[in-house]
């Protein structure tokens, strides 16, 4: 598998876990001059920002742990973004991080959800 294949196929996984959990799918691959998003979505009174991090092998470590701080600041930045160009968004938001271990043939070993994986310094509303 490439590593297009990879992301793809740790999107599709992820999108799946999450609908299972009550989370309502709003957007896919949101792109903008600052970054992208991988899933937009809503969960409670809360508009979510998903990163999926997917991996085939632990070799460098888990998949969460290869989000970087620039990788963090294009999200915010593209979070706001996307508030900006949309209207009747809940007040609060956060970022969240679904992380996907996948074998060799492409299937879902671990999943597993972060909850407000990337911070920033002022409140969560808009």
């Amino acid at each position: 598998m490439d590593r297009q294949e990879v992301g793809k196929l740790g999107e599709q996984a992820a999108r799946k876990f999450l609908k299972k959990r009550g989370y309502r799918i709003r957007e896919v691959g949101f792109r903008c001059p600052r970054g992208e998003i991988d899933i937009v979505a809503q969960h409670k009174d809360h508009l979510v920002f998903v990163e999926v991090r997917t991996r085939t092998s632990l070799e460098f470590g888990p998949p969460e742990e290869s989000l970087t701080q620039a990788k963090k600041k294009h999200l915010i930045a593209s979070a706001l973004t996307y508030a900006g160009m949309h209207e009747d968004l809940p007040s609060l938001w956060r970022i969240d991080v679904v992380a996907v271990e996948l074998d060799d043939r492409g299937r879902a070993t671990r999943i597993e959800l972060i909850e407000n994986a990337v911070e920033q310094d002022s409140p969560r509303t808009w």
